[in-house]
């Protein structure tokens, strides 16, 4: 059982069948090369005509002969990576559903749990009052991971109508901190001062929103301090404007810099084992990010030592 499932493995049938067919190469070639000899050979012995028994074109043979198994490795590599990368996005999904389900899970249970016992018991307005901002506190938890897959399905689906006016990046932070200042009430969020004027970038306002909203969301989500910390600043970079979140969270190893933008991806923090998470946060934010004409990069000393993500959008004119 165990042999046949390690013959049947993906790339133990690349390597074979790529072995096969460059032996299948060889072997042609090598005999080629022999029954020349041998006619030759003859040709010699009984003083014949060689025009009229060796073909001048065969080396030509050999060539095309070696071109089209070439395109046929070049087929079988195709085939194998594109089946390396279903495989890879079919464990994406299916961590994606677990992680998924579980984070749906734990607010509908401890939601299920207050009312309950707000049900059997006759608890004092102190108590109530308590336990009703534990289930407001889930039924954010729940809204936002919904919205999320929400808004990634109306991006991708592309038909999300954007509507772009030129605003000052600055400004635009400040004012997103402003209206929604109730998601910051357990951190500290600072903008800090920009320099050397204004720097008008164009802004669709609803995403730039949702964009901020999961990066500092994401800050917030994985960080072990008791009180969560992000700083912002707007600067210029040449012909863009750069707007960077560094926050006191729990890093990121390097291998981890640039995968954190896939669709479902997750990295595997040593400090950060029960935050969970769905893995589509961030490639959100890229997805945005790329809608402006822009990138969104992370940086990270590592592990234990806070993460920096920078916003890269295009000047306005």
């Amino acid at each position: 059982m165990t042999r046949t499932v390690w013959i049947s493995h993906p790339v133990v049938v690349f390597i074979l069948s790529v072995l096969a067919l460059g032996t299948s190469l060889f072997l042609y070639i090598y005999w080629y090369i022999g029954v020349s000899a041998g006619l030759k050979a003859m040709v010699k012995r009984f003083e014949l005509d060689p025009s009229q028994v060796l073909e001048p074109q065969t080396w030509v043979v050999i060539l095309v002969l070696s071109i089209l198994v070439g395109v046929i490795l070049l087929g079988i590599f195709t085939i194998y990576a594109y089946n390396r990368k279903i495989l890879q996005l079919y464990r994406l999904q299916h961590n994606f559903i677990n992680n998924f389900t579980h984070e749906l899970k734990t607010p509908v249970t401890s939601l299920k749990l207050f009312l309950e016992t707000m049900e059997k018991h006759q608890l004092e307005r102190k108590e109530q009052t308590r336990y009703i901002g534990y289930m407001i506190q889930d039924v954010n938890r729940l809204s936002e991971h919904i919205n999320r897959i929400l808004d990634l399905a109306r991006l991708e689906s592309r038909n999300y109508e954007t509507v772009f006016e030129a605003t000052d990046a600055a400004e635009a932070v400040q004012r997103f901190l402003e209206e929604n200042a109730g998601m910051f009430r357990n951190s500290t969020v600072r903008i800090h001062p920009q320099k050397n004027g204004r720097y008008p970038v164009l802004l669709d306002r609803t995403l730039f929103d949702m964009l901020l909203v999961n990066l500092v969301a994401n800050a917030m989500h994985h960080n072990r301090s008791s009180t969560p910390e992000v700083d912002i600043r707007v600067c210029r970079s040449g012909r863009s404007v750069e707007i960077r979140l560094t926050d006191n969270g729990v890093g990121l190893e390097k291998k981890d810099l640039r995968r954190v933008f896939r669709k479902f991806y997750q990295a595997e923090r040593a400090e950060d084992r029960s935050t969970g998470g769905t893995g589509i946060g961030l490639h959100l934010v890229q997805s945005i990010a790329k809608l402006h004409g822009g990138k969104v990069s992370a940086d990270s000393p590592g592990p234990g030592k806070g993460s920096t993500f920078t916003l890269s959008l295009p000047l306005a004119d």
